[in-house]
């Protein structure tokens, strides 16, 4: 037989074989030499395979396999891939029995623990960075820290009992306050009570004395003004009286200022510890009724939490028998008992619930166990059910109820079975109710979600689409400008504006054979308007006139006359030249035509 050793590290599984060394050798004190020398080892033990996990986040997941006993794919892929076929001719060691019984349930190879595996495997941890290669004993160091850190953070972040744990400080933070706001509220009584020793007898509650003595102060003082305050204080008027008429009968010393601020601080010092007592009381109400509803509803919240505290956590408590939990406060007087052979104790923490108080002497070890076995059954349903409801504590206190009136007057009390059934028809409705109120709840969470992805993208639309139009803003200011600028001109000299568009620039002006005759008319006669009657053009001069007539057809004919004579000195040289020679060879034609007639 074969025997194969398993050795599970931070880096990954190894798979080791032993070589053929008979057993009763390995068994003798010279292995241990062999182990603490790297030579000497090599020669018993050779690695078969070694499987490194590919992340933190897999090791992790392969490290708590391990440790829950089970067998993880990784595992489950090396050992069938490279073990030998023939199951029955191998024997497996592990370290960890658990881990053995399920490799040996699923995959059915033998496994061993103990004896020669131990050695070997004590072996393989001293040897190992030198047995797989590329490994540093650095590396494999920081592994097992790393994989070491993140499994320890794991077990807490999916530790089951992190509720109770502020359960148990709370009460135990209740319980230190009580005592400590008595001692000083004794310190307060004997501190005052010098100055006014009648106050004692009158008033018994400790956060009430401290508060008449932070207000009374000086009872030289207190007058009929201050009554009406005095009866708030005190919630009863009679006291009030009493208060006023023995600080003007009073037999205590006389107190200087200072003395009596310093009283006034202390005091108010326990009236806010009493203060802060009462809101860390509705805090731990509270938190009983999320974790432990049923056993808070049966026994109430500060006996619930004293019982948690107790045994360590809810389901510590929730393991515990019924017998453990009723006297569970009263394991001194229960030793005390065992070793004088003495009566044992019928009753721990649970004696200060309501019921023991109320049964009497012959009935009050009967009543006690069995309200133990109700704060078992309480205490598992709240540890165990998925949905916590005060439906199964209310059932069971009203059992205890009627178990307590059984005891009383003999009336027999319902059977459990009833009970329960009445109690899951109730907790199913309850459950009902619950669902119903997480889905309004998720609907609504729905719907803001919705409205708040809505209002970010309206947002992020406004500011995408703002910057486009500020660009054409900026844009359009300077076009609107180099539109304004040809177009004041003609305006100021009392022209209408033309219909041609201003975006082109503007093209010279070419003028009719007529046009030119008529200026150089004008220009001879000195100024006078009138003009001969025009000839018919010809179909070529019509054409090049057209482009005029079109663009200054809004324009009346003396308007367009002026235009034409301001405008013809723009004109270029060429243009000119061309002119003057045609009104020289006109002017002569004209002349002919008037000597003839």
């Amino acid at each position: 037989v074969l025997l194969h050793v398993l050795f599970e590290h931070a880096v990954g599984y190894a798979l080791l074989a032993l070589k053929e060394v008979e057993e009763i050798s390995l068994l003798l004190p010279q292995v241990e030499e062999c182990v603490l020398s790297l030579g000497k080892f090599h020669n018993i033990v050779r690695l078969v395979a070694f499987n490194p996990f590919s992340s933190s986040q897999v090791a992790l997941e392969n490290a708590n396999a391990v440790s829950e006993g089970i067998v993880h794919e990784d595992l489950r892929l090396l050992l069938e891939t490279h073990l030998p076929s023939k199951k029955k001719k191998v024997l497996l060691g592990v370290g960890d029995p658990k881990i053995g019984a399920a490799i040996q349930e699923e995959l059915g190879y033998n496994c061993q623990t103990g004896g020669v595996v131990a050695e070997i495997l004590r072996g393989v941890r001293l040897h190992f960075h030198n047995l797989v290669k590329g490994l540093t004993d650095l590396s494999a160091c920081k592994a097992q820290l790393g994989l070491g850190h993140s499994y320890s953070r794991a077990k807490v972040k999916f530790n089951v009992n992190r509720v109770d744990n502020m359960i148990i400080q709370s009460i135990s933070l209740l319980d230190q306050l009580d005592k400590d706001i008595n001692t000083f509220s004794m310190r307060v009584r004997e501190w005052y009570g010098y100055h006014f020793p009648e106050l004692v007898k009158i008033v018994n509650d400790n956060a009430t004395y401290c508060r008449l003595a932070q207000f009374i102060g000086n009872r030289k003082e207190l007058n009929e003004e201050k009554l009406e305050k005095l009866e708030e204080l005190t919630m009863d008027g009679a006291k009030a009286k009493a208060i006023l008429d023995a600080s003007r009968s009073s037999m205590g010393m006389d107190i200087s200022a200072i003395d009596l601020i310093n009283i006034e601080s202390f005091s108010s010092r326990v009236v806010s510890l009493s203060e802060y007592r009462q809101s860390l009381h509705t805090y731990l109400r509270s938190k009983m009724s999320q974790v432990a509803p049923s056993l808070s509803a049966l026994i109430g919240e500060a006996v619930g939490a004293r019982l948690i505290a107790h045994a360590g956590s809810l389901t510590n408590l929730a393991k515990y028998p019924a017998s453990t939990v009723q006297i569970l406060g009263a394991e001194k007087a229960l030793f005390r008992a065992l070793k004088t052979r003495g009566n044992t104790p019928k009753y721990g923490l649970i004696f200060h619930s309501t019921f023991i108080g109320r049964a009497a002497a012959k009935n009050k070890g009967r009543i006690s166990r069995y309200l133990a076995n109700k704060c078992s059954i309480a205490s598992r349903i709240d540890c165990f059910s998925e949905i916590p409801t005060s439906v199964f504590g209310e059932k069971l206190r009203e059992q205890v109820e009627e178990r307590l009136s059984f005891y009383e007057t003999g009336e027999i009390p319902r059977k459990n079975l009833d009970v329960m059934k009445e109690a899951m028809v109730q907790v199913k409705e309850a459950a009902a109710e619950i669902t119903r109120k997480l889905e309004k709840q998720e609907k609504k969470r729905l719907k803001k979600e919705k409205k708040r992805l809505a209002a970010l993208a309206l947002a992020s639309s406004g500011n995408s689409s703002s910057t486009p139009e500020e660009c054409e803003e900026t844009n359009e200011k300077p076009k609107k400008k180099k539109k304004q600028k040809p177009q004041e001109a003609p305006q100021e000299n009392g022209m209408e504006e033309p219909s041609v568009s201003f975006t082109k620039p503007k093209k010279k002006r070419s003028f009719s054979k007529e046009e030119l005759v008529s200026s150089d008319l004008e220009e001879t006669a000195g100024g006078s308007t009138s003009l001969p009657k025009r000839k018919k053009s010809s179909p070529k001069e019509e054409i090049a006139s057209e482009p005029e007539e079109t663009g200054s057809r809004s324009v009346p004919k003396k308007k367009r006359r002026r235009f034409s004579s301001k405008e013809e000195p723009v004109s270029s040289g060429p243009e000119e030249a061309a002119g003057s020679k045609g009104s020289t060879k006109k002017k002569k034609k004209l002349q002919k035509a008037s000597q003839e007639d």
